[in-house]
């Protein structure tokens, strides 16, 4: 399936149906009058994240959704019945914007959250509505209010608890096959990934979702190679983990590339925690790994780890560290926050 992370649709909700101009004329009853029914309600235009999609493909297909409109009132007092709503369905993690891609209307972040975004046009009154006692027999009904529309955009930021970021080639993708059971293109070649993919990483009994987003290059905040148009995916995550090519000339540089980039995009990326390491060091001898690892830690002043997803090296500790920062900040957000002391009233000291 192709992925499609944006979409723009048009939206138009019911309009309510019109109101009955009647009047009894049974036989046998003394007195006639008005009888004219009201007009259903026009359908609402709704929004539902869905458990099982991944995607926005379904809406590059079929942009245009309107819900129905309400029947026109009846006689007999009927009123019409009120039209069907219509609703849309979602990956998680979808935003809805307005028209200018700026005004954010709804952040579907859990299965079943359900957004109105267009409501229905109110039934006009019937004949009924307007019958007084100087008015018997009233010959006016009100028509049904027109339905909501409007364009709107659809951006779908992926839930994951953590990224993976690097230069093209860094060996993002191999990791996340050697720790989940995800089944990502990998090759030897620049821009293998094309699309952010997840996987379930599985560590000692527990689990967190990780994300492969595409390889950032100089130059991606003017739309080089694919751009930043991926890095929304990793704007949720908990943490990044920055891989680096050990064979790389200059792993340091590659490093400060991509965190340029992740800086010039800007979303508060380079606030978030970050895990370096060194990626391929089964391709490096012992000295060339510790020259490389301590030339680096001085120049970043942080901590680099070592790791190999093609020989399993390294990777189990840089999970479970990865799992100790998700925790922490789950724990964070979890904790109430102190707000102002006040007073109750009438108290006095």
């Amino acid at each position: 399936m192709k992925f499609l992370d944006r979409a723009k649709i048009y939206i138009r909700s019911g309009d309510g149906g019109n109101g009955s101009v009647s009047f009894r004329r049974e036989k046998f009853i003394e007195y006639g009058g008005p009888n004219g029914g009201d007009g259903g309600r026009g359908g609402d235009v709704w929004v539902e994240a869905v458990d099982g999609l991944n995607t926005l493909i379904d809406y590059r297909y079929q942009q245009h959704f309107k819900a129905e409109r309400g029947t026109n009132g009846m006689g007999q007092n009927r009123t019409g019945p009120s039209g069907d709503d219509a609703t849309l369905k979602v990956p998680v993690g979808t935003q809805i914007y307005e028209s200018d891609e700026e005004t954010l209307i709804a952040d579907l972040t859990e299965v079943g959250q359900r957004v109105c975004l267009a409501r229905g046009g109110n039934g006009g009154f019937g004949n009924t509505h307007f019958k007084s006692s100087t008015n018997r027999a009233p010959r006016r009904a009100n028509p049904g209010l027109a339905g909501e529309e409007r364009w709107i955009w659809l951006q779908l930021k992926l839930i994951a608890d953590a990224g993976l970021v690097g230069l093209p080639n860094a060996g993002k993708s191999t990791m996340l096959a050697a720790v989940t059971a995800a089944k990502p293109k990998i090759a030897d070649y620049p821009f293998t990934t094309l699309s952010p993919i997840l996987g379930v990483v599985r560590i000692d009994t527990h689990e967190f979702v990780l994300a492969d987003i595409p390889g950032l290059i100089e130059g991606a905040h003017e739309g080089v190679g694919l751009g930043h148009r991926f890095l929304s995916h990793v704007e949720r995550c908990a943490v990044l983990l920055h891989l680096i090519d050990a064979t790389h000339e200059d792993p340091e540089q590659a490093y400060r590339t991509v965190r340029s980039e992740l800086e010039l995009y800007g979303h508060g990326l380079t606030e978030k925690p970050e895990i370096i390491a060194l990626n391929k060091v089964d391709a490096l001898t012992a000295e060339e790994i510790e020259s490389k690892r301590a030339e680096m830690s001085a120049g970043l002043g942080k901590p680099v780890l070592l790791l190999s997803g093609a020989a399993s090296i390294g990777v189990q500790a840089a999970m479970r560290e990865l799992f100790r920062v998700i925790s922490a900040n789950k724990k964070t957000l979890a904790e109430p926050q102190a707000g102002p002391v006040t007073e109750p009233k009438g108290w006095h000291p």
